[in-house]
């Protein structure tokens, strides 16, 4: 049985592939807000992160 993840968060690369992302954190500076990810699929360095900001679109959705 595949137990669903609340703390993961899909996104889709340059090539249109979706890749798997753990969420670690969420941080606010500078009233901004940016997340935390560490890749899923380890193709890059070990202990890599990713950070991206926060954004809030047109329909008030948050995008990164």
């Amino acid at each position: 049985m595949t137990e669903e993840r609340e703390d993961i968060v899909v996104l889709v690369d340059e090539n249109g592939e979706e890749v798997e992302f753990e969420h670690l954190d969420t941080i606010e500076m500078n009233d901004s807000k940016y997340v935390v990810l560490l890749p899923l699929e380890e193709e890059g360095e070990e202990d890599e992160v990713v950070i991206l900001k926060v954004a809030e679109d047109e329909n008030g959705e948050d995008s990164l």
